[in-house]
């Protein structure tokens, strides 16, 4: 999973900047579009594993409240 989160986004930027490279109006824009696309999926994996390890840490201390409280 952590060679797709990081090669993915790689993948797109490489074909934005062999876009580049080719030159010409509709792959200069088009280069520059994928590349910017693989800065947003990049910063889409971030916020997911931002917002996958909040959620553990909540229930890890979840579990350590029930664990400190007294059976009623």
């Amino acid at each position: 999973m952590k060679l797709f989160r990081i090669g993915f986004p790689a993948a797109i930027a490489l074909a934005g900047i062999v876009l580049l490279v080719i030159g010409g109006d509709a792959p200069t824009g088009a280069g520059i579009v994928l590349i910017g696309v693989a800065g947003l999926v990049a910063l889409a994996n971030v916020f997911m594993q931002l917002a996958l390890q909040s959620q553990r840490d909540r229930e890890r201390e979840e579990e350590r409240r029930r664990e400190r409280r007294p059976p009623d």
